[in-house]
């Protein structure tokens, strides 16, 4: 192998590649755009499948892909092209391996030198190894003039596809370009025969149970040759059907449109070299694409940089372990099976370890999973043992769509309500002819029919779908994303968030506040920093004296420990030259891609003139190998050679716990190290330890042996970092506890620093019981010792677990649920899926997350707040409030029931030829129902949350919709409101007319019909009345009409603000009002259409019997304030009293239950 050190000559290019660094503008553009993690490039060892050429391969060897020369000596495949060749392009042929240098080293320095007219590699330089000088070998055979084929991508160099899809490496494609080829060869998914069409929406509202029953009406009519009443149930039918596929289908594109909001992210290179986030879907063939641990591969992707690589393929080739990748090697024919073929990642497999780039070669269905989709599919048309067993199948998917058995669990269980109602339905009908002895003639039939259409739910689903369309809609405002729309029904009944610190409880924004360097006299303080971007924004003090740059000239300490934070470092931090250019938000004129802890520590070392680019720039170092950063071992090392000095030296930076007992040190030293960490972290400063030691001669070999490389390491020094809370978290965590929600805090730092921040947060209340706190605040390793009997003897759970990794997460999930609770789980990472998955809602990071992590969760943030995840709990209880209010305490439970008490009772009304009257007829029973209950529901389903909606505790999931409160509720409010219809029928029957129901008054009018018409109008108006009065009533379950928000509104007047705020309900109010008059008094409409006529002393029994509603309505919502029944406990507190009520009980609930911690609990230990 050719000494690198032996090639300094440049390398004459005319145009750069993907894989170059030179001195150039491209440089700074990469870093502008942000890409979190895309891969630094590497020298792979040989033998080793991280990249190089693997020395078992049968087609490769020491004289093989080009590899002139070899040095046994050295274990890195770190050949340089031949000093005065030409560089290759992409039309000429070769047969050579190449080295790139990644640092813009000058020329004679021992690094690759570079022409002037040379651009840097955006791919890399936007990644978080910063400017390492991070080599990378492309051991590339073949004959690059030979065209490359497309159906063999694992057979053909990069640069031959690169070619061959007109794409340059390093500058990528054009944003017109990939929207050329996107419109070209469509979107990168997988097609589904599914999906939302029109014709899937109209049926579900042609075969719903109440249009079935509507048809049936209709048909008995037209047998009984009543045409007019025939026509108009026909044109409510088609009126229904029209409204319901209308306000349907928008309710499904606009979740369906919310949903791709959450579909994954991909970064790419455009645009001359530019680092762009763009969704998966609009990848396309010829895009040079990053990924990085925890990304979903968007499509299927020749490599040709990487670092530590590997994916799970299971998917696609059932190999249960992941799939180490050489993206540096060419196969040598196009033979290979696809799970040797590593130097390709395939579309859809997860990446385990590392990063890479490569081309994408094959996007949607024609990728490797797009293939094995299609022949799925085919498949399935083909599978059953018989025609009619296939056919018996399509028919049970059918009917399940047609019925509503598909969907949410909640929308589930209202379709089976909805059928139970049918049954209902049917059953009434057949109390009626039971009633009239089975004598069915016309007007028995349609009476059946009427009590019939009274019972049925017109709207249930379709109002279901609209509540959940705008509630995810809400949330998307509200920077959550729902994935699952299950989670929009549990997140509401939520009684414990467990959440991650930092970026989540905290801004994510770290600054080095302190550091402790051994041999200097005192701790390195940074002050007054108002940018934490900026190296310039501050000053450094050592006592009180104010320290610059030329300190590390007077200290080797100093210098050795900002070599190793400026080293052991994958973020980039510079100057934003470009402020228009740049797709990320700039903090002045500085601007940083990467994890805040290496930012911070990068521009700390930045301050003393110390940081990556400078070292970098000075040719003295290259990196040999990486060991990455894991939840698990908690530290991060680098190998570099430190090309001056001719040593290999190693830097480590990570927990002190797991550093510490790495270092070369007696132990009584080790003790006070602790001991310095605990005070820093007491200081609310998450604490970092440094260390390196030079590896002994001929260490190379040794590199990528981590026990090895981290074992006796020397102390450098300590730095502490500081995350400040996001300005909105206390408030949020105020909130929480107010409504009954514990938060807990599950984090990676230490348990000092924990503490700090969740007293500042207000998670740990400062009146907390001495005796509460040893299990209050435990570390992973403390609870994780714990069994599960021990930890379910606890009084309460911890409210902050430091040092946590993934297990600890799930096993407090576990715990959790052993108590009946319903929780809430953070997570970002990779190792945080299973946490995700088990939680009752799994939340993921959008900004930070990894995409495994947002495929496990149900709700992805968008900004990384917690605030968000309250504001989502606030739209959960928002969202479950209207379904209540307007599903089942409007619809179901008021407006039917009375309507079913009012026609049963009826069946007594009999007239001269002892038939029974209709109280309300036919189309009277369909007006309410279609007309003034459907536009009622639709507005309580677009109600604001109530002002006291964060009060309350969580409702209990496992009762779902259906509690006590409503079913008392409903059953009063109905009932009184038949038995007031009733009355009014009665009172212009009996109490004016002297009881005379005429005769046939249910087919037409004739004179005798005067009684009966005049109270089917007093009737309808008092039903319709008190409907339109029961929409404003049902605001609150337990609140006043007229003191609905005390906080914001008091006095005589407030009620005016109560109706005017929903303004969609407050017209469909005032227009159920004002129709009900034309309806009442149009002639001939009103005697022929719905069989009643004008009335006009009448009004008074209408008014009367709603202000007799309003009073026991009113009375018993004071009942149920006064005895504390339901909501009714809560109701007459203010926020301030609630919050004092929780603070007495803080930290002594026992969590036993779901309701934990709630404000029931701590009115129960108060008295």
């Amino acid at each position: 192998m050719v000494n690198p050190n032996s090639l300094s000559a440049p390398l004459p290019s005319a145009s750069p590649t993907a894989l170059q660094h030179g001195t150039g503008t491209t440089h700074s553009l990469a870093a502008e755009e942000g890409c979190d993690d895309p891969p630094p490039i590497f020298s792979p060892p040989v033998g080793n499948a991280a990249g190089g050429v693997p020395s078992h391969h049968p087609d490769t060897g020491p004289a093989n892909n080009g590899q002139d020369n070899t040095s046994s000596s050295s274990p890195h495949l770190t050949t340089r092209s031949e000093p005065g060749r030409p560089q290759i392009t992409t039309t000429e042929s070769f047969q050579v391996s190449r080295v790139y240098d990644y640092g813009s080293l000058p020329i004679g320095s021992g690094g690759i030198p570079s022409s002037p007219a040379a651009t840097q590699s955006p791919v890399y330089d936007n990644t978080r190894s910063g400017q390492s000088s991070t080599t990378a070998v492309d051991t590339l055979g073949g004959d690059e003039s030979t065209p490359a084929d497309k159906a063999a991508p694992h057979a053909a160099a990069p640069y031959a596809l690169a070619s061959l899809y007109s794409v340059d490496m390093s500058s990528g494609l054009t944003t017109k370009e990939a929207a050329e080829r996107l419109s070209r060869d469509g979107p990168n998914k997988l097609t589904d025969a599914g999906g939302i069409t029109w014709w899937g929406v109209l049926v579900r509202q042609v075969s719903n149970s109440l249009t079935l029953v509507l048809v049936i009406a209709m048909a008995a009519s037209y047998g009984m040759l009543d045409f007019i009443e025939g026509s108009v149930i026909s044109a409510v039918i088609l009126l229904n059907i029209a409204i319901g596929f209308a306000q349907d289908y928008r309710a499904e594109k606009t979740m369906q449109s919310l949903h791709s909001l959450s579909a994954p992210i991909a970064t790419v290179v455009r645009n001359n070299g530019r680092i762009e986030k763009v969704k998966a879907e609009e990848i396309v063939a010829g895009d040079i694409v990053c990924v990085s641990v925890g990304d979903v591969v968007p499509a299927d992707l020749r490599l040709f940089e990487g670092m530590n690589f590997e994916t799970n393929e299971a998917l696609l080739t059932g190999e249960s372990l992941p799939i180490t990748k050489t993206p540096l090697l060419t196969l040598p024919h196009a033979d290979y099976p696809l799970g040797d073929r590593t130097n390709m990642a395939y579309s859809s497999s997860t990446v385990t370890k590392g990063r890479a780039v490569g081309i994408a070669v094959a996007t949607g269905m024609g990728s490797e999973v797009g293939r094995i989709a299609e022949l799925l599919r085919g498949k399935k048309q083909d599978e059953g043992e018989s025609f009619i067993e296939r056919t018996w199948g399509k028919v049970k998917r059918t009917m399940k769509n047609v019925l509503g058995l598909v969907g949410t669990p909640l929308q589930v269980k209202l379709s089976k309500f909805a059928l139970l109602l049918f049954g209902l339905a049917i059953l009434l009908a057949i109390i009626v002819f039971s009633a009239n002895k089975w004598r069915i003639d016309d007007e028995v039939l349609i009476y059946g029919i009427c009590v019939a259409v009274a019972v049925i739910p017109e709207s249930l689903i379709a109002v279901l779908t609209i509540t959940m369309a705008v509630g995810t809609k809400t949330m998307a405002k509200g920077h959550v994303i729902v994935r699952k729309m299950q989670a929009l029904e549990a997140v509401g009944g939520v009684t414990n968030i467990c959440s991650d610190k930092t970026g989540t409880l905290t801004q994510g924004k770290m600054i080095a506040r302190k550091a402790f360097v051994p041999g200097l006299d005192d701790v390195i303080s940074i002050q007054d920093t108002s940018s934490p971007f900026d190296p310039t924004s501050g000053i450094a003090t050592i006592g009180t004296t104010i320290i610059d740059g030329g300190m590390v000239e007077e200290s080797k300490p100093l210098e050795r420990f900002l070599d190793a934070i400026a080293l052991c470092n994958l973020s980039v931090v510079r100057g934003n030259d470009d402020l228009a250019m740049s797709s990320e938000k700039p903090t002045e004129n500085w601007i940083a891609s990467g994890e805040p802890t290496e930012i911070a520590l990068q521009v700390l070392a930045m301050r003393f003139g110390h940081g990556k680019p400078s070292l970098i720039d000075t040719g003295n170092w290259d990196l040999l190998a990486e060991h990455a950063f894991d939840s698990t071992v908690k530290r991060m090392t680098v190998v570099y050679k430190n090309i001056h000095t001719n040593t290999v030296e190693a830097f480590m930076k990570g927990a002190g716990e797991v550093v510490v007992p790495n270092l070369n040190m007696p132990g009584e030293e080790k003790e006070a190290i602790l001991s310095r960490i605990e005070r820093l972290a007491g200081e609310g400063l998450r604490v970092l330890c440094v260390a390196q030691k030079t590896l002994p001669s001929g260490g190379e070999s040794d590199t990528g042996n981590r026990a090895a490389v981290e074992s006796q390491m020397n102390f450098l020094g300590l730095v502490g970092l500081y995350d400040p809370p996001r300005l909105e978290t206390f408030e949020a965590v105020r909130r929480c506890k107010v409504a009954g929600v514990k938060v807990h805090m599950l984090t990676g730092d230490h348990i000092r620093t924990a503490t700090a921040i969740a007293h500042e947060v207000g998670i740990i209340s400062p009146a907390m019981p001495a005796a509460q706190a040893a299990t209050m605040v435990m570390t992973a390793g403390q609870f994780d010792a714990l069994s599960e009997d021990e930890i379910d003897n606890l009084e309460a759970l911890p409210l902050v677990i430091a040092r946590c990794s993934p297990t600890t997460k799930v096993r407090m999930v576990e715990a959790l649920h052993r108590r009946g609770a319903f929780c809430v789980m953070t997570g970002d990472g990779v190792n945080d899926s299973p946490a995700l998955k088990r939680a009752d809602v799994g939340i993921a990071m959008g900004l930070s997350g990894s995409d495994v992590a947002k495929d496990a969760s149900d709700l992805v943030l968008t900004d990384d707040n917690f605030a968000s995840i309250v504001r989502a709990v606030e739209e959960g209880r928002r969202l479950f409030d209207n379904i209540q209010k307007s599903q089942f305490i409007m619809h179901l439970l008021i407006s039917n029931i009375s309507q079913v008490v009012l026609l049963l009772i009826g069946l007594a009304f009999a007239d001269r030829n002892g038939v029974s009257v209709f109280p309300l007829s036919p189309l009277e029973i369909l007006w309410v129902n279609m007309i003034t209950s459907s536009f009622l529901a639709l507005g309580l389903g677009l109600e604001e949350a109530q002002p006291d909606i964060m009060l309350r505790p969580p409702h209990d999931l496992r009762q779902g919709v259906f509690t006590w409160e409503v079913i008392i509720d409903k059953m009063i409010y109905g009932v009184t409101m038949g038995t007031l219809c009733l009355i009014s029928f009665v009172i212009v029957v009996y109490g004016h007319g002297g009881g005379d129901l005429g005769h046939d008054c249910n087919h037409a009018y004739n004179s005798s019909c005067g009684n009966v018409f005049r109270a089917r109008a007093t009737v309808f108006a008092v039903l319709s009345f008190l409907l339109l009065l029961t929409a404003w009533e049902v605001k609150h379950f337990s609140r006043s009409l007229f003191n609905l928000d005390p906080a914001r509104h008091k006095g005589p007047f407030s009620v005016f603000h109560t109706l005017w705020y929903n303004q969609f309900l407050f017209w469909a109010v005032f227009a159920g009002f004002a129709i009900t008059f034309p309806v009442i008094y149009i002639p001939t409409f009103n005697t022929v259409v719905f069989k009643h006529m004008a009335i006009t002393w009448e009004w008074g029994v209408v008014l009367g019997c709603s202000a007799a509603y309003l009073m026991i309505v009113e009375s018993w919502k004071g009942i149920k304030r006064w005895r504390g029944i339901g909501s009714g406990v809560f109701a007459g507190r203010t926020e301030v009293q609630l919050e004092d009520g929780l603070e007495v009980v803080s930290g002594i609930t026992s969590g036993r239950t779901s309701r934990s911690g709630t404000i029931v609990e701590a009115e129960d230990r108060k008295n």
